[in-house]
């Protein structure tokens, strides 16, 4: 099993207190204070990387590495499906008391887990001893296909009203366009209409909408179509057949 680990720093975020440093009027030391603020950071990170959907390990922690602040040591896992995966966190804190000069800045290391299982906000954040080493790299997110919207508005065949569409003839067009392997096809029929959707996954694409261009081919009628963002959002259907089939109205 591998492990993941990512570390946060404190800069750039909104601090309270004396000198911009979080404090605590109760008591604590400013040690006390800053660890606690690097805790928060790490929560703040899970928060960003909390899917109830399955990722690979190697995304998720690919992700958290372009985080602000968040170096990645080290991933447990395969996926988030299951018993999920475990990053650790090392983050950096700032904090201090009412009658300090100065605030103090910490790092420390923090371990959550990540699960199709996992409640938001429940990442079983605790400390750990940070790894030796240096953070991990990535090498960059694959480069995301692009649909060649125009050429396939261009390929398509148009149909004269009272007509028949024949499927195979738009198959045929799709083909034509030798398209990425990473774009995914669906072609549909009802009744006379044939629909079509290429759909890809950009990267990094934990919280991205899908890229998808639909086509409705009907007697009298070939259009070629992008759905709203908020309809290519994961779960909203947008980039489905069906919807190239009988088109749903963009949200208002």
């Amino acid at each position: 099993m591998r492990r993941l680990v990512i570390t946060l720093s404190a800069a750039g975020l909104a601090l309270a207190g004396c000198g911009g440093a979080p404090f605590s009027a109760s008591g604590g030391s400013a040690e006390e204070n800053a660890v606690k603020d690097a805790r928060k950071n790490a929560d703040k990170a899970g928060d960003k990387l909390y899917s109830s959907r399955v990722w690979p390990a190697q995304d998720v922690a690919h992700h958290a590495a372009r985080l602000d602040g968040v170096e990645v040591m080290k991933v447990t896992g395969t996926s988030t499906a299951g018993r999920g995966i475990r990053l650790v966190l090392r983050t950096s804190g700032t904090g201090a008391t009412w009658d300090d000069d100065e605030p103090v800045t910490v790092k420390r290391c923090y371990e959550l887990r990540f699960s199709t299982t996992t409640e938001w906000g429940r990442y079983g954040t605790h400390e750990v001893a940070c790894p030796p080493g240096a953070p991990l790299t990535f090498k960059p997110w694959p480069k995301t296909p692009k649909i060649p919207t125009e050429r396939l508005r261009k390929a398509l065949p148009r149909v004269r009203p009272g007509g028949r569409v024949d499927e195979a003839k738009v198959r045929a067009a799709i083909a034509s366009l030798h398209l990425d392997p990473g774009i995914r096809v669906e072609v549909q029929r009802k009744g006379d209409v044939v629909g079509v959707a290429l759909t890809v996954r950009p990267y990094p694409y934990l919280d991205d909408a899908l890229d998808c261009t639909l086509a409705r081919v009907a007697p009298g009628s070939t259009s070629t179509f992008v759905p709203s963002r908020m309809q290519r959002m994961p779960g909203e259907g947008g980039c489905d057949v069906g919807n190239a089939i009988d088109p749903e109205p963009p949200p208002h």
